[in-house]
């Protein structure tokens, strides 16, 4: 359920309610019996943490999230012999 605000216009008291969006708006100053005007505030939602867009993706490298080709490295130990397949050469055309 959503909380709405008030003041009233005679005594100026600010005031929430908690509604359902079926319910009619309040009307009457409880304290002083003045007109009471829904007034609109700053909610309290915040986006922290991981898998938000704003702190998670915006302004990074589009490809930042793919997965690069493994890089080479050297190794300092014995070579490790690869099995050559050796093929026959195309054959020449005169």
């Amino acid at each position: 359920m959503p909380i709405y605000e008030y003041q009233c216009a005679a005594c100026g008291q600010v005031m929430e309610k908690w509604q359902k969006f079926s319910e009619a708006p309040l009307t009457v100053c409880p304290q002083c019996g003045g007109s009471l005007e829904k007034i609109i505030s700053a909610c309290s939602f915040h986006l922290k943490g991981s898998g938000w867009y704003v702190s998670d993706y915006a302004g990074k490298n589009p490809s930042a999230g793919k997965s690069e080709a493994p890089k080479e490295t050297t190794d300092s130990g014995p070579a490790k012999e690869s099995a050559k397949t050796e093929t026959a050469p195309p054959p020449k055309f005169k």
